[in-house]
This record gives C-alpha cells, sequence and structure tokens, in this order.
C-alpha cells in the first residue's frame, strides 16, 4: 500500500495531487513552476511532504519533448534515405498557411540538407526488393556521419519500409555498431505508415529528441535521488498513457504532447462517475487552454497533429487543441489601435501584475481580480496575497490607451479571453459536425471556473461542471492513468482483394510488439487489448477507424465488417455507399494495463446547506451587484444557489452569472445552467 502521486509541470504553476489508499484521503497542492529548470517545482512541492518514503508511482506530466521542438533545442540530426528522396523533408506538402502573404516561408525541418545522405537501395510498393542494400555503402554513409563531430543523432527513413522492414532494420543494425555513441531512430520503429513526408518528419523529431531528452530525464532521476525522493518515476505519454524514464529515453516522440492529457483522461473519469456521454473539455491554466471532447465517455485520439504548421508528428495522441489564453495572458493595444489578449503570457515570473513580482502588464488574472471575481486575500487559500491596487492600475493603463475606463477596459480583456475560448471550442465541436447542444463543458485549471459561466452563454451549451479540485484535476488524471502502447501500420487492402489472414497476422504480430513493450517496463498485470482498422472508400482521402472484436477477421464473419463501416461512414458523414470498394489502409493494437484507481467518495447527505461567507459587489455586465461568496468544502449534495454568486475553494473559483444557477451533484462537483 502507498501514496500514488501526480505531479503536473505548468507554465505558471506545478500541481500535485496526492491519494493515500490506505486512509483514501486525497491532498491537493500547487506550487510556483520554475521555467528554468522544472525539475525544481517537483522538488520544491514534496520538499514537505509527510510522507515521502510511502509514495508509489510519481506520475509526471512534462513539457521536455514539447519545448525541445519548439525552441529549436534538440540534437543535430543525419537524415539517411533512399537514393532519390533526401529533399522529402523540404520539399513537404504543396500547400501554403497564408494563401496571399508572399513573405511567408515553410517551416524548417529539423535537419540540415547538408546532413541528409542516401542509400542506393530500393524496395517497391508492394514490399518487395528492387535493389537490394548494400553493407558497405552504409558503412560509407556512417563514416561520413562520423566525419561531422556536432551530429549526435541518425533518422533513418527508406520507401517503403513499413511494407518490408528488412532493409531499415540492416541499416539501423550496422549503425549501432559503427557509430555506437548516436542515437538512431528508424521510421519503421517510430511511424512504420504510409505518407513519405509525415513519416520522415516524425522520425526525424524522435531522432532531434533523444540525446537531449535522455539526458535530462536521466538529470531528473538524478536530481530526485538527490533531493530523497526515491519513488519510481514515470512519465505520461501522449495518448495519456504512462511510461517508464527508460522507456521515455528509448522513444522520446512519445512525450509531445504529456502534460495536456491528464486532464482529459480526469475528464473521461468524470463523464463515467456522472453518467454524462458527452462532455467538452476546457483547462485553463496560466499560459494556455487545452479544449478536447469526451465522446460516449471515451477520449478522441488522433495522429493527424503538427508541433509546428507544416511539421507533422503522426503519433496517436489524445486529440487537443491548445490556444495562448490563460491567466497570466497579457493584454495589449496593437498597431490599429485595437485591444488584444494574448498569446503572449506573463508566465509564472514576474507573472501576473498583481502578483507582485515586477509584472506591469495587465493581464486576464489582474482583470479578474479588478472586477472583484478574486479575493485578493484567498489567493490559492491565501498562501498568497495579491496586490489589487496593482491589477487595477496595470487594467487601468491598457485601458487609457484603448479610450476606456478601467472596468470597462477589464471587462473587455474578459470578453476577448472568452472570444479566444469560444473559437477553440468551435473547433473541436462545429468544426467537426458536433452540436454544443449535446454537450457539458468541464471546465477546470485554475482559471477554467471564472470563465465557464460566460462560456456557456456564448456557445450555447447547455450546462457547464466544475469537478472536484479544478485546479489540479490534470495531475488527478494522472493517478487514474493506465500504461498504454499503441501500435499501427499500413495494410493497404480492399473489400474486393481481403486477405483476411494476413490482416489477422499483422494484428497479431502489433499485438505481440505492444505486450512486449509493457512486459520490458514490468507491466504484467490487469493487460488488455484493443483492435481497430482505419478504413474508406476507394478514392477517398480520410480514414475512419473502426473498432473490431477478436474475431471480426474469421472468414464467415468478414462480411460484417464491411457492413460495420457503410453504418459507421452514415453515421459520422449521414450518408453510406452500399457496394462501394472499401480500403483498409492501417490496423491498429492497442494494449493496456489498467491502474487500480482510487474510489469516488459521496457526500455526506447529512451534512447541512452551506451558507455565505459573506457577500461583496462584483461586476457584471450589467453593473456592479452585490453577490453572495461561498466556500466549496461547505456546500451539501442537491444544494441549489442562484446567480449572482461566487465558489471560492484553494485553487480556483467558480462564478456563477445573474440568470444562472448552480446545483452540487453528489460527489461534490459544482453544476451551472440557464436558472429555471
Amino acid at each position: 500500500m502507498a501514496t500514488m502521486l501526480g505531479a503536473d509541470i505548468g507554465g505558471t504553476f506545478t500541481d500535485f495531487v496526492a491519494h493515500d489508499d490506505r486512509t483514501g484521503q486525497t491532498r491537493v497542492w500547487k506550487v510556483p513552476s520554475v521555467p528554468a529548470d522544472p525539475v525544481q517545482a517537483i522538488i520544491d512541492g514534496l520538499k514537505d511532504h509527510p510522507d515521502r518514503e510511502a509514495l508509489g508511482h510519481l506520475r509526471i506530466g512534462t513539457t521536455v519533448a514539447t519545448n525541445a521542438i519548439l525552441e529549436r533545442q534538440g540534437a543535430v540530426v543525419a537524415y539517411v534515405t533512399t537514393k532519390g528522396f533526401r529533399d522529402v523533408p523540404f520539399i513537404q506538402r504543396g500547400n501554403r498557411k497564408h494563401h496571399y502573404d508572399m513573405s511567408w516561408v515553410k517551416p524548417k525541418p529539423l535537419c540540415l540538407r547538408r546532413h541528409c545522405f542516401e542509400l542506393d537501395e530500393r524496395i517497391d510498393a508492394k514490399g518487395r526488393v528492387v535493389k537490394p542494400l548494400d553493407d558497405d555503402a552504409v558503412r560509407q554513409v556512417a563514416a561520413a556521419i562520423r566525419a561531422i563531430p556536432e551530429i549526435e543523432a541518425v533518422a533513418c527513413c527508406l520507401l517503403f519500409s513499413y511494407l518490408n522492414p528488412d532493409h531499415e532494420l540492416r541499416v539501423k543494425a550496422i549503425l549501432e555498431q559503427e557509430l555506437p555513441e548516436h542515437a538512431i531512430s528508424i521510421s519503421f520503429e517510430v511511424l512504420p505508415k504510409w505518407k513519405e513526408y509525415e513519416r520522415a518528419s516524425t522520425t526525424l523529431a524522435d531522432a532531434y529528441l533523444k540525446p537531449v531528452v535522455g539526458k535530462r530525464l536521466k538529470a531528473m532521476r538524478e536530481r530526485l535521488d538527490g533531493a530523497g525522493i526515491a519513488a519510481p518515476a514515470v512519465l505520461i505519454r501522449s495518448n495519456g498513457g504512462e511510461m517508464t524514464l527508460d522507456a521515455a529515453a528509448t522513444t522520446p516522440i512519445q512525450l509531445l504532447v504529456s502534460g495536456p492529457t491528464g486532464g482529459v483522461i480526469a475528464s473521461r473519469h468524470v463523464a463515467e462517475l456522472t453518467g454524462i456521454d458527452h462532455l467538452v473539455t476546457l483547462d485553463m491554466g496560466g499560459t494556455s487552454t487545452d479544449v478536447s471532447t469526451i465522446l460516449d465517455r471515451a477520449e478522441t485520439f488522433t495522429t493527424n497533429f503538427e508541433i509546428e504548421w507544416g511539421v507533422p508528428i503522426q503519433i496517436p495522441i489524445i486529440d487537443i487543441r491548445t490556444i495562448g489564453a490563460g491567466g497570466g495572458s497579457i493584454a495589449w493595444i496593437d498597431k490599429g489601435g485595437m485591444l488584444r489578449v494574448g498569446p503572449q503570457s506573463a508566465g509564472a515570473v514576474p507573472g501576473p501584475a498583481c502578483y507582485g513580482k515586477g509584472g506591469l502588464d495587465a493581464t486576464v488574472t489582474d482583470a479578474n481580480l479588478a472586477l472583484g471575481r478574486i479575493d485578493p486575500a484567498n489567493f490559492l487559500g491565501g498562501a498568497m496575497q495579491l496586490d489589487q491596487a496593482a491589477a487595477e492600475a496595470a487594467v487601468a493603463k491598457v485601458g487609457e490607451l484603448a479610450g476606456l475606463a478601467m472596468e470597462e477596459a477589464a471587462l473587455a480583456i474578459l470578453r476577448i479571453a472568452d472570444n479566444n475560448m469560444v473559437g477553440a471550442l468551435r473547433s473541436v465541436l462545429i468544426e467537426r459536425g458536433l452540436d454544443p447542444r449535446d454537450f457539458t463543458l468541464l471546465a477546470f485549471g485554475g482559471a477554467g471556473p471564472l470563465h465557464a459561466a460566460s462560456l456557456i452563454r456564448e456557445m450555447g451549451i447547455p450546462r457547464a461542471i466544475v469537478p472536484n479540485h479544478p485546479g489540479q484535476l490534470s495531475a488527478y488524471g494522472f493517478i487514474l492513468t493506465d500504461a498504454r502502447v499503441d501500435r499501427q501500420r499500413t495494410i493497404q487492402m480492399t473489400s474486393h482483394d481481403f486477405p483476411a489472414a494476413r490482416a489477422r497476422a499483422m494484428l497479431a504480430e502489433l499485438e505481440a510488439q505492444a505486450l512486449g513493450e509493457l512486459e520490458a517496463q514490468s507491466y504484467t498485470e490487469r493487460l488488455t487489448v484493443t483492435r481497430a482498422l482505419e478504413m474508406r472508400y476507394l478514392g477517398q482521402n480520410y480514414e475512419l477507424e473502426l473498432a473490431i472484436g477478436e474475431d471480426a477477421l474469421d472468414g464467415a464473419r468478414v462480411p460484417e465488417l464491411w457492413q460495420a463501416f457503410h453504418a459507421a461512414h452514415e453515421a459520422r458523414f449521414g450518408f453510406a455507399i452500399p457496394g462501394e470498394p472499401i480500403e483498409i489502409v492501417n490496423v491498429a493494437v492497442t494494449a493496456m494495463s489498467r491502474t487500480e484507481r482510487p474510489a469516488d467518495a459521496r457526500l455526506d447527505t447529512t451534512m447541512p446547506e452551506g451558507r455565505p461567507i459573506g457577500e461583496r459587489r462584483v461586476r457584471f455586465a450589467s453593473g456592479r451587484l452585490p453577490t453572495a461568496i461561498y466556500v466549496r468544502d461547505t456546500l451539501a449534495p442537491g444544494q441549489r444557489i442562484q446567480g449572482p454568486a461566487l465558489v471560492e475553494e484553494a485553487a480556483s473559483v467558480t462564478v456563477i452569472e445573474p440568470g444562472q444557477h448552480l446545483a452540487v451533484d453528489p460527489f461534490g462537483h459544482l453544476v451551472i445552467g440557464a436558472a429555471p
């Protein structure tokens, strides 16, 4: 028995959740992040932990891989490919980010052209060897790479290796012999799928990260040991699973969207707990806002991800959209004299003006404070005193430039920030053909509950939920995380000529690989395996993923597969084409080792309803209104509160606008909706 602990390293704060499975108690807290040294925030947060010896796995969400690519601080990479194809990473795709901007230039790939090398070998589109690989030619390439001292890693992406990996595997074996100090990534192990540029870009990213991430993870373990934190540390993968530090160093590309996944995992748990089928999640922290969806009580995944426009990274990840809108987003005036908010952030240092750390710019947090929505004496449960006068002065300054009084400027800052988040919500709902009226908004992060009420009004979403521990929900999601491995591979078959035995064999191979990877990380209990096919009508350009049972590819049941695809296509796009050939593009396997999750306690039904602890005048669009102040821990299950009102807790404040009401569900979640 031990304490499960999750740590989410954010841009402004690092959040912690500790659940003691001996007592059933959950403790949450946060400390300021240290952007220049993220591990220090973990050490600071655990400095006074009462029972560090009893810690189980320390589950960490990290931005180490994301920042290394965004800031271009990765390794110098050599690119090895089939003769005639070394320019694929530079040609990229024919699309443009800005169609009419003549000054726009393509993003730079993660390697230099002078570091690209070709091998005179060839495998064709059927996986047949057209020209054998010459081992001596590979050794010559290795010698050329060795002669360039700055190169630290090699990415190998040979033509059609996803159909026949023999050449790539041989290249890897030779390079490991000839270049033992270099990190080696091959596309068959990173992304064995078609589409040459996407496969090359993803393999380059993996190689680009390996030396840097490996060193930083080693340093993380040494720092934790030096601070007396001996608990085994695991990292959160982009697919919402966990992986050991050693596994993360081997496949660092899997860490690309690590931190935000915790909130989506916890949101799925809330959906299962409350019986709500569809959620749209909004995680508003100090620096950014992440949005995602829970459909039929399950996360949504994607492989169409770009770390920056035009640089695709096609690993399976939880589908999360991120915008630069957070509590620390800075209000500013553009060249046209218009008020703007973000994406620049005050971050943890100096932070918003009200933090008193030298920040002078008005931020979203300053605007909320100036309008009376945050109690300056009760920020972080009173652990941090905010400077009301500094916030009002910063907001007044930007308001003067925009020709607005202080309170009008603060309202405008919040309205613009809300509008930015509405755009993100529309991108995961309306732009995908999903009706906001079918969803519930789950708002969390330190700033999310402050904006939930206005967002459901703007979006036409019927209700919002503020879950327990909203300021640390992502960290809470980490203690719910399973170990997970996704394996995918291009297969290219059609319904008119479908070799079911070959498909079964490939699924079995992927299953063995996925389970083997889990076993190598010592995950051997509570194992589950799911299988899926990515399919489309012949000639289409995008696939639908169809989950299948273990016996779905048995000969007699194959016709049911085509019927299921027709039904799925009609449900997604509103039509089906029976009789049209169906193309099976990719096969996919997911292996998981389930985590034992903490039980969710219901509130005591005999507790009395909480009474307001006071009242203050809070500014809304209609003016300053007397607003009742409640403490969240005192609210009873079933209690209803009419707006305007504020519900305060240590890490956040929930706003109920005039004309809205709040209800407390049996687990203590706050449900906001229009007044009946």
